[in-house]
């Protein structure tokens, strides 16, 4: 059964797996401080319960862990002769297609923990406000390539008109 995510011919290029290398740092950051209080309440206030606390926060920390892998798996971007293909998601899949006449310019960064773990994000703007044409995780050289690629696409489908 074909799907509207199923398209024949498109050769889809995955992002770095140093992406679920941060998504997990980031998810062990936030389950690290849960702990460190679900200690410190044991420690004020024992109770049986803080054990359960405790462990209901390590099979969330699991639980992350192996989400990061699927999600950054799931995403993907594809480049045609007239528009650039962006997907992401599991359950809730989405696929974007962004026209490259419709691109006003393209944003690349990188926050201190993606400089660690170099990789950056692509960010294509278009005049619609809802586009999310997001391109997390790419190698920086990736990055600047893509970025110089479709900047020169967008301004030769913009003189065309």
């Amino acid at each position: 059964m074909s799907t509207p995510f199923d398209l024949p011919g498109v050769e889809w290029t995955p992002v770095s797996d140093r992406l679920v290398l941060g998504r997990r740092l980031v998810a062990s950051a936030g389950v690290a401080l849960g702990l460190a209080l679900v200690v410190a309440g044991a420690v004020l206030l024992w109770s049986p319960w803080w054990l359960a606390a405790a462990a209901v926060l390590l099979a969330l920390e699991g639980w992350q862990w192996w989400l990061a892998g699927r999600q950054v798996r799931a995403i993907g971007y594809a480049e045609r002769e007239e528009d650039l293909l962006v997907r992401r998601g599991i359950l809730f899949r989405s696929l974007a297609v962004v026209p490259y006449g419709r691109m006003q310019y393209v944003d690349v960064s990188a926050g201190p923990l993606e400089r660690w773990l170099g990789i950056a994000t692509v960010q294509l703007h278009t005049a619609s406000a809802s586009s999310d044409a997001t391109i997390p995780g790419l190698r920086p050289e990736e990055a600047a390539r893509l970025r110089d690629r479709l900047s020169r696409r967008g301004e030769a489908r913009l003189a065309g008109l």
